[in-house]
C-alpha cells in the first residue's frame, strides 16, 4: 500500500451503524452476500468486528470470532474499487494483532478455492492449506450445487 494513503485511513470497532454502508459493499463482492442479520448477529454476539475508513467512508471490513486460543476469521472484504491496493493485507494485519492481543495461538478461515487473489493474500502472510471443507458454499451463479472450501490456519 503506498504510504500516501495511510493518513486517509482508520480503523475502528464496527457498529450496527454501520450495516447500511456495508450492505452496499457486500453484494458487489460476494455472488453469496452475508445478510444484513448475518453482520447484526455477529455484533450481537461479540465479534471482534471492524471497519477500514478512507475519509470517515468505509471501504472494508473484517470480522472474527475468538474461542479460547484459536481465532477464525469469518469475513474479510475490501470495496472492489479499492480492490488490489494492498488494503486487504493491511486489514488482515489488523486483525492478526487483535488476536494475538487475545492471546490466540492461532488463526484459522475458509476461502473458496476459485477466490485465488484472497488464497494468494493469505498464503503470502504465511497461512496455510490445512484441508478441503466439501460442499461449504453455495456455488456461483452461474454453477449449480455447492462450492468446496480451503481450510487455511496460521500459527501466530
Amino acid at each position: 500500500m503506498s504510504a500516501q494513503l495511510k493518513p486517509n485511513l482508520s480503523l475502528r470497532p464496527m457498529q450496527m451503524d454501520d450495516l447500511d454502508a456495508i450492505m452496499q459493499i457486500e453484494p458487489t463482492i460476494y455472488s453469496h452476500p452475508w445478510t444484513r442479520g448475518n453482520f447484526s448477529d455477529s455484533l450481537n454476539s461479540g465479534y471482534s468486528a471492524w471497519v477500514l475508513e478512507e475519509n470517515q467512508t468505509i471501504i472494508g471490513y473484517a470480522l472474527m470470532m475468538m474461542v479460547m486460543d484459536e481465532a477464525h476469521l469469518l469475513n474479510l472484504s475490501i470495496a472492489k474499487p479499492r480492490q488490489k491496493q494492498g488494503l486487504g493485507r493491511y486489514l488482515l494485519e489488523h486483525m492478526l494483532q487483535i488476536a494475538k492481543n487475545h492471546k490466540a495461538t492461532n488463526m484459522f478461515l475458509e476461502v473458496r478455492p476459485s477466490n485465488i487473489s484472497a488464497i494468494t493474500l493469505y498464503e503470502n502472510m504465511g497461512f496455510c492449506e490445512m484441508a478441503t471443507r466439501r460442499s461449504y458454499y453455495p456455488a456461483c451463479h452461474t454453477q449449480s450445487g455447492r462450492e468446496d472450501a480451503v481450510l487455511m490456519g496460521l500459527a501466530l
